[in-house]
């Protein structure tokens, strides 16, 4: 009988990131590390930075054994899901509450270049104008 193999997204294995229950993505693969933090060589602090994050690139930069390898295979939960992850869309209805507002205002304020370019254009356009008459 084959094995099932469980399937997380990397929304739901970034949930975990504390050291009381901390799991980690190598390889497309998950695992839960949380008994394992206190022994790592490196330290815990190591691993807690790689939580809710792909850190295969982490792994592979520190070296690590064939021993280190295998004993990584013993925290092993299940596997990423390779479904890509689509957001969710934000519905807005005709009746917005004052919040958008105001997040208009913040993009805005981001964005504060575009507004700037308009009236910039629109004064050297003016002054030209008044300048034919």
């Amino acid at each position: 009988m084959p094995t099932l193999t469980k399937l997380f997204t990397m929304q739901e294995t970034s949930l975990h990131n504390t050291k009381d229950d901390c799991w980690i993505v190598i390889d497309g693969k998950v695992y839960d590390v949380s008994s394992y933090l206190d022994e790592h060589p490196g330290g815990d602090d190591v691993i807690l930075v790689a939580t809710g994050k792909d850190a295969t690139d982490e792994f592979e930069d520190a070296g690590h054994s064939k021993d280190a390898r295998e004993l990584m295979e013993t925290f092993c939960i299940g596997e990423l899901d390779p479904s890509p992850e689509i957001p969710e869309l934000e519905i807005f209805s005709k009746n917005q509450p004052a919040g958008h507002a105001q997040k208009l205002m913040d993009l805005t304020k981001q964005f504060w270049a575009v507004p700037v370019a308009i009236v910039g254009i629109s004064v050297v356009i003016g002054f030209l104008y008044l300048r034919k008459k």
